[in-house]
């Protein structure tokens, strides 16, 4: 899964090499935190969070096929 985010975060951010993905799992909730430089914050997230939850909704099909919750976590 933080494969998947981390390979979509890349493409949409200018400094790529700063992209950093993790994968905590408790209690069935799989948690991806995404860290991105500073500047990139916003195209992360997008207009009106559209990207964010975008990503988010992947995420939760990915999930749902292993019958597990999932949550990402944008940090700076």
């Amino acid at each position: 899964m933080k494969e998947l985010i981390s390979f979509i975060a890349t493409r949409l951010v200018d400094e790529p090499e700063e992209v950093q993905t993790e994968q905590h799992e408790e209690d069935g909730t799989v948690t991806v935190e995404l860290r991105v430089a500073k500047d990139d914050l916003g195209k992360v997230i997008g207009k009106q969070g559209r990207t964010a939850r975008a990503m988010r909704t992947v995420l939760a099909a990915m999930a749902a096929k292993d019958e597990k919750r999932s949550r990402l976590e944008i940090v700076e």
